[in-house]
């Protein structure tokens, strides 16, 4: 760090320093043990949801083959940025090598791309459910949701290929330190000692054809709905259908906020504790919320939950 100082622009960060999520010694303690508790609690929310829907029969059907894979990538999610986050909490200010701190940005635009065309393609198989039920075998069909399914996986690997070669390829002469708890796109760009517009114009573009498109998608999935909810002739299947899809709205509409708030703009942010704050709402809170939301509050899921755990017992 001493060294990319001394020499500023003569010499190429090798490293850079990320603050954490709180430089106060006072409070750290306690945030390490808050965040380790949901971090374990993370893992084994999705780590069940996973075993149930690979071990029971009846859970073998689209929706919850896309909760499966929601869960996958919620598990690889939170690993990618809760380490630092950890680390900086119990030793402060973490030391990461340059290629360590673009391996982290690589991952992590890859999954929360992944994330945001996967929410799309679970609010569509609703829409098909609800909306077209007759054709929602034929249209639904495990092709058709295995094809979604690796559309998500490899456009986001594509997305930050291109979107991490341009970040990797900018000069860092120093300072070196990062106001974050991870490698992120905003604070690398406001440390870049280089021209950044057309770095900015590619995440710009790319956050505007990956978030706006796919919450486009959800929301026109949801507000389908919503109309052929409306015109259900019982109150009772209005009111489970009109639960369930709220319960939806939340998670994606707190996730999606939060990230097109940072991401979809056409300049780099400057209130890093802002940033701070949100990256927390998408990069822990919604990992955690999505297994209750999507899962665990269904009926087929505790059913099945619950057999499970009379097996164990006997």
């Amino acid at each position: 760090m001493e060294k990319s100082l001394e020499l500023g622009n003569t010499t190429r960060v090798q490293e850079f320093v990320l603050l954490g999520l709180s430089t106060r010694l006072g409070i750290r303690d306690a945030l390490f043990v808050v965040f380790l508790t949901l971090y374990l609690l993370t893992l084994l929310e999705n780590t069940l949801i996973i075993y149930l829907i690979c071990s029971h029969s009846e859970l073998h059907k689209p929706m919850y083959f896309f909760l499966g894979n929601l869960s996958c990538l919620e598990m690889c999610y939170v690993s990618v940025t809760m380490p630092t986050l950890l680390v900086g909490l119990w030793m402060g200010p973490c030391h990461v090598p340059f290629t360590g701190c673009m391996t982290q940005l690589f991952f992590f635009i890859s999954l929360i791309c992944t994330e945001c065309t996967l929410l799309a393609s679970m609010a569509y198989d609703r829409y098909v459910a609800i909306c077209r039920p007759l054709h929602y075998p034929l249209l639904m069909r495990p092709q058709v949701c295995l094809a979604l399914a690796l559309s998500s996986w490899l456009g986001g690997l594509l997305v930050s290929v291109i979107k991490t070669a341009c970040i990797a390829s900018l000069s860092y002469c120093g300072p070196n330190v990062l106001n974050h708890f991870f490698c992120d796109v905003s604070p690398l760009l406001n440390l870049s000692c280089t021209h950044v517009a057309l770095t900015e114009l590619v995440d710009f573009i790319s956050a505007i054809v990956i978030l706006w498109g796919s919450l486009l998608v959800a929301m026109a999935s949801y507000v389908a709905i919503g109309r052929t909810v409306l015109g259900m002739p019982s109150a009772a299947a209005r009111h489970k259908a009109f639960s369930t899809c709220a319960s939806h709205l939340v998670v994606v509409g707190i996730f999606y906020s939060a990230t097109i708030f940072i991401y979809a703009r056409p300049s780099r942010i400057e209130a890093m504790d802002l940033n701070k704050v949100l990256s927390v709402i998408y990069t822990v809170v919604t990992p955690m919320c999505n297994p209750i939301i999507y899962c665990l509050r269904n009926r087929e899921v505790q059913s099945a939950f619950r057999r499970t755990m009379r097996w164990s017992l006997v």
